[in-house]
């Protein structure tokens, strides 16, 4: 694995992390051992169970996860609303804000980035290559120009105003965004060989023929590249950390 210029981020203080999970089924995967092994503190909200959102004052670091639901889906998960409106405000307040998925989608839209649906849904592992923007990013810039990650999503965004398109992949033209200290990915980095079992159990009925589908046994074959793509995630989010986590 060929990471970009990646220093790992000086232990200067904690943060405070909060995060947003939509479904029992997709937590923060490897995104929770890198935050308690960097020392920084854990909350979350469990939109799922109707649990209430924090103060702004409560927490430095936001991020969005991944979830089955499409973002207009008011009248079936009512939750939206509120946490679109929380989304906007903790960008507005200077919070550093990643989403993920179906948490990047939601962060497009209140940055006004229209979501729709993509031209073809893309589940399994592809390639993702950064864009010029992206390799000159103080953020991207500490990933390979092309790597593998995971993929599962139908709906795509278009980039926000004055946001920069960062990656891309063959299937999808945006697959990632920034605009201050608001990061968006539509891939995944973060997946385990667990979270990819739990999304094959609960939404494996998405796994219908396609060009960019791919049938479960060879989503789980390929276990050399979830210790590559934790390796990546980490150096992103020490990067994130190092870049706009500085006091």
């Amino acid at each position: 694995m060929k990471l970009g210029n990646y220093l790992p981020a000086k232990r200067h203080f904690s943060m405070r992390i909060h995060y947003l999970q939509h479904v029992p089924f997709e937590d923060l995967a490897n995104i929770e051992s890198w935050a308690r092994s960097r020392g920084h503190a854990l909350t979350r909200t469990l939109l799922f169970l109707n649990e209430s959102l924090p103060k702004m004052e409560d927490f430095d670091w936001l991020i969005i996860m991944g979830g089955p639901m499409n973002i207009y889906e008011h009248d079936k998960y009512p939750w939206l609303v509120k946490e679109m409106e929380f989304i906007s405000r903790a960008i507005a307040g200077d919070k550093i804000v990643l989403g993920i998925c179906l948490g990047a989608q939601l962060m497009a839209d209140v940055l006004g980035g229209k979501v729709r649906k993509n031209e073809e849904r893309e589940i399994g592992w592809f390639p993702v290559t950064l864009t010029a923007e992206g390799r000159a990013s103080r953020i991207f810039g500490v990933l390979p120009e092309r790597f593998v990650a995971i993929h599962w999503h139908g709906d795509t965004f278009a980039i926000p105003p004055k946001a920069a398109r960062t990656a891309q992949s063959e299937a999808c033209k945006n697959q990632a965004f920034e605009l201050g200290k608001a990061v968006g990915l539509q891939f995944h980095l973060e997946s385990s060989m667990d979270s990819i079992d739990h999304l094959i159990q609960n939404c494996g009925d998405e796994l219908t023929d396609g060009r960019y589908v791919q049938r479960p046994k060879e989503l789980l074959a390929h276990l050399d590249r979830f210790p590559e793509i934790h390796g990546l995630m980490e150096a992103f989010l020490d990067n994130m950390e190092k870049v706009l986590g500085a006091k």
